[in-house]
């Protein structure tokens, strides 16, 4: 379960961002996570919160935006929607997709107290 490393990972991130401040908690975490990205948000939910106890994210919400893959087709030139790496494209049927994103798993922002 890669989530346990990736929550531990967003924690330390927190952490990092929030060194030297002067505030008393982080209460919210926002994340976007890809489609695409392999990522089981509840499972990086429970991952978090053990991770961030005795942290300065101790308690914080993890706020999760998820985005949809995207991918080119170079067959009909156009830029589509795909659910899976392995899709065909929705517009012509091809396989010659290449994927230009859903991929991503970024901390985009923190809520503070």
């Amino acid at each position: 379960m890669h989530e346990v490393a990736l929550a531990q990972s967003i924690v330390d991130i927190v952490r990092e961002q929030t060194k030297g401040q002067t505030f008393g908690a982080v209460t919210r975490v926002f994340l976007r996570i890809g489609a695409l990205s392999s990522v089981e948000p509840e499972a990086l939910v429970f991952g978090f919160d053990s991770a961030a106890r005795g942290t300065v994210a101790d308690g914080a919400r993890l706020e999760i935006v998820r985005t949809p893959g995207t991918a080119f087709c170079a067959a009909c030139g156009r830029d589509v929607q795909v659910a899976a790496r392995i899709d065909d494209c929705p517009a012509c049927g091809s396989a010659q997709l290449l994927i230009t994103g859903g991929d991503e798993l970024r901390v985009t922002e923190l809520e503070v107290a």
